[in-house]
């Protein structure tokens, strides 16, 4: 730790110190609530520390002071949405463990073709589908030495060739952020969001993982698509001036697919087990979307009220360590699932889960029970009642964009654990939904396009040391206006199909 992380550990000591002697919010409970979420917005955003370190704070600070128990405080760091992180996570290590990710990476880009457009459309397509389901970092890391590879085997002017990487590059960042927005397990501040409504309100009905993808997979897809042409006209990519060379890029392609060799046991089982999580993750509630109306498997068991997303989750991940990594090829063999050890989840895989994370969300849901228990959170909402003059859609705008740059600067998911109890508070004030301005936010928290230490995916391309900071500046600051204007009009429109978000539900009051 060097001296300019230990002068802002005390100055974040001191803000705290001072606001709780100075400040008096009504009730001494409220003002210390307040105090701790200034302190750990500080050390947050100034990463004085580390994340996880400072999401510590309401283990320590809200039992001494008597703002809640420990126990109540503990219960924020283990919880059902920590589960369906865990057990999320568990499968997409097991994808990693037997190369099944890479398997579909170079499938979908065999299916869209070598030419340089029909490239950058396949890339982004498999970095925005394998990022639905696993971390964006790992889908980058295994996408990056395919287009490494591919890049070479281009053979244009030198030009024309920097601005082919460029796009690459840049284009497989974008999309693995903007894939994991489309699914509860894709990216964190989906998780967040769904467990700091559920805290806010605990009359809700929880969002489950269809209802999500109906929402944000159609903002996905679009933003998608947006990002292709945006990234082709700006890197001016064009079929025209693909120069034959002496080696076809499909070929290349191809032998790559080839090198994997045939589909592998293990990774039959694991995309066995990864469709069926997906398939009981749909289908769990009913599902009613006007021409389709189908009952979900927990209420045709009579058990809606007892199991939840994490529950698949969980039961998908015991199933990966239980199953052997060995074919049975006949009756005989079945003695192996008694006596062989590995097993297609082995128990290095718990060690790959990063914990760093489950306490950094813990953190969040922790402060998140205070705002709610102490009642900093209508607070909040009544000092801000003077929004409501504003219109909606505009107010949903001004908070995504305001999100979406403050996440360039942070951490995304600390970003959300701290605003979402807030926007839940003016909901409340201005009595609308409060999913139209929570979701808007989550979303937006993912979208951080403009600079390397935004997210993961820009980061690791930025060190490539083929992008110049320009070039991410310029292409993200549009496509950061761009999908919040997509994430607000979608929600404010879809949404109201979706969730009715122009009715203010019973469950809030």
């Amino acid at each position: 730790m060097n001296k300019f992380s230990s002068l802002l550990i005390l100055i974040g000591i001191v803000v705290f110190l001072v606001f709780n002697s100075l400040v008096d919010l009504g009730d001494r409970r409220i003002t210390i609530t307040a105090g701790v979420a200034i302190l750990m917005a500080f050390w947050w955003m100034t990463e004085t520390l580390p994340l996880y370190v400072t999401a510590l704070i309401p283990l320590i600070i809200f039992p001494l002071t008597g703002v809640l128990s420990a126990s109540k405080v503990s219960d924020a760091y283990i919880n059902s949405t920590i589960f369906l992180f865990i057990g999320g996570f568990l499968i997409a290590i097991a994808i990693e463990t037997w190369n099944l990710h890479k398997r579909i990476a170079l499938k979908i880009i065999l299916f869209f073709g070598a030419e340089p457009t029909k490239l950058l459309f396949g890339f982004m397509i498999a970095s925005a589908f394998l990022s639905m389901w696993i971390s964006n970092t790992a889908t980058i890391m295994m996408m990056l030495p395919v287009a490494f590879a591919v890049l070479k085997h281009f053979e244009q002017s030198s030009v024309k060739n920097e601005n082919l990487s460029k796009a690459l590059l840049l284009s497989i960042a974008y999309s693995c952020s903007i894939g994991g927005i489309a699914t509860l397990v894709g990216t964190q501040p989906n998780l967040v969001f769904v467990r700091i409504t559920k805290i806010s309100f605990p009359n809700s009905p929880t969002v489950s993982f269809f209802e999500w993808m109906l929402i944000a997979l159609p903002i996905s897809v679009l933003i998608l698509i947006l990002t292709y042409f945006l990234v082709k006209t700006l890197f001016r990519i064009s079929d025209e001036f693909l120069i034959s060379s002496s080696i076809n890029k499909r070929d290349f392609i191809k032998e790559e697919y080839k090198k994997l060799g045939r589909m592998s046991y293990e990774e039959k089982v694991v995309t066995a087990v990864f469709l069926t999580t997906i398939f009981l993750w749909i289908t769990k509630t009913n599902i009613d979307i006007g021409f389709i109306k189908l009952t979900g498997w927990a209420n045709i068991l009579k058990i809606e009220n007892y199991v939840d997303d994490s529950t698949v989750a969980i039961f998908s991940a015991f199933i990966l360590f239980v199953i052997p990594a060995t074919k049975f090829n006949s009756i005989k063999d079945l003695k192996k699932i008694f006596t062989y050890n590995q097993r297609i989840l082995s128990i290095n895989s718990v060690e790959k889960i990063p914990w760093n994370v489950i306490l950094l969300f813990g953190g969040g849901f922790a402060l998140a029970s205070a705002f709610t228990e102490t009642g900093l959170s209508i607070l909040i909402g009544s000092k801000l009642k003077y929004l409501s003059g504003v219109d909606e859609l505009i107010l949903i705008l001004v908070v995504s964009i305001t999100i979406n740059f403050l996440t360039e600067l942070t951490s995304n998911t600390a970003v959300t654990q701290m605003i979402l109890p807030i926007l839940a508070s003016i909901s409340l004030s201005l009595n609308i939904h409060p999913f139209l301005l929570m979701i808007p936010a989550t979303i937006a928290a993912s979208m951080a396009f403009m600079l390397p230490a935004g997210t993961p995916p820009n980061t690791i391309v930025f060190s490539s040391n083929k992008l110049k900071i320009i070039d991410m500046v310029k292409t993200g600051f549009i496509l950061n206006l761009v999908s919040t204007i997509v994430i607000s009009i979608t929600v404010y429109y879809l949404g109201n199909i979706i969730f009715k978000l122009n009715v203010f539900p019973q469950w809030a009051r």
